[in-house]
């Protein structure tokens, strides 16, 4: 898996943030949370003037985790990644694999950021912004997340091709739960690059990339579903359901574009099917017509290139 990609592919097209821009982004983050500490620790002050030392010291320290490591992580989390620094300086929290980053990454990122930012007053994260070859402090390195670049110079981001539109909704019952991001990395950048390769090596990069999918999956191979046509629906199916959970179902399935197809990629059945290896519903009982299955001179098991 590791092997089908290039060392010089930038993640999904998008650019790591830098040093400069994040410390700004920190630096405005921590004025904001910093300032509101403030008000809170001078409001708590008054209120708890008539307690004990000892309970006045257990509401400070419950005030400055609240503040200063709570909000920020709630914040990561219902914005997607876009604090008001970050925010201001264009830049986004997302996963390895570009999608959005969920409670546990700003979880992780917050809990280290208390020792990279608040007690080594922000040494040991640009130690490890500069010596990473992405500019990621500790903290996205064991949460699996990047910052990114989002207003850039230049071409926009390059999306993910559409699949074929006789594919929508055939691979929703699909189980993705034990797809690594690191192979999800890989298909993504295969499918943004595919028409820059040549049509041979592409179609065997597809078929590597597609049969470790359905290895991960643990369905069947779609009999009569070329590779890269797989790979596209798979990863549509995956921004669906990211984009369901992080801003809740919509109204109706989004309307697919026009598909650019690959050059090694065959033209589409003319009688798509509505699943795996069963016919598209007719009309009626009365006036199905008897299916006739395509002709298949050697059975695979697998994707496989063309010769």
């Amino acid at each position: 898996m590791s092997d089908l990609v290039t060392g010089d592919a930038v993640v999904l097209g998008l650019r790591p943030a830098r040093l400069p821009s994040r410390a700004l982004a920190i630096f405005l983050d921590l004025l904001v949370y910093l300032t509101g500490y403030l008000l809170v620790s001078i409001g708590l002050t008054l209120a708890t003037a008539s307690l004990d030392p000892a309970a006045q010291a257990a509401v400070s320290v419950a005030s400055f985790v609240l503040v200063l490591v709570g909000v920020p992580i709630a914040v990561e989390t219902l914005s997607h990644g876009r604090s008001l620094g970050k925010l201001a300086c264009g830049l986004r929290v997302v996963r390895d694999d570009g999608g959005p980053i969920r409670f546990r990454h700003a979880l992780v990122r917050g809990a280290m950021g208390v020792v990279e930012l608040l007690a080594t007053f922000g040494a040991v994260a640009c130690i490890a912004s500069l010596v990473s070859a992405r500019g990621r402090r500790l903290g996205d390195v064991f949460a699996g997340a990047l910052v990114v670049r989002e207003r850039v110079q230049g071409p926009a981001v390059m999306p993910v091709p559409p699949p074929p539109p006789w594919l929508a909704g055939r691979f929703s019952g699909l189980d993705l739960s034990a797809v690594p991001d690191g192979l999800w990395l890989a298909v993504r950048q295969y499918l943004t690059r595919m028409n820059q390769l040549d049509p041979q090596v592409g179609a065997a990069m597809a078929a590597r990339l597609a049969d470790d999918l359905v290895a991960r999956t643990g369905a069947p191979a779609p009999i009569g579903v070329p590779a890269a046509a797989f790979l596209m629906a798979v990863v549509h199916e995956r921004q669906a359901r990211d984009a369901a959970r992080a801003f809740g179902p919509g109204p109706g399935v989004p309307v697919v574009g026009p598909v650019a197809l690959h050059p090694a990629m065959p033209v589409p059945p003319a009688a798509p099917v509505t699943s795996v290896g069963s016919p598209a519903v007719g009309p009626g009982p009365a006036e199905a017509a008897p299916v006739v299955p395509a002709p298949e001179p050697v059975r695979r098991t697998g994707f496989a290139p063309p010769a």
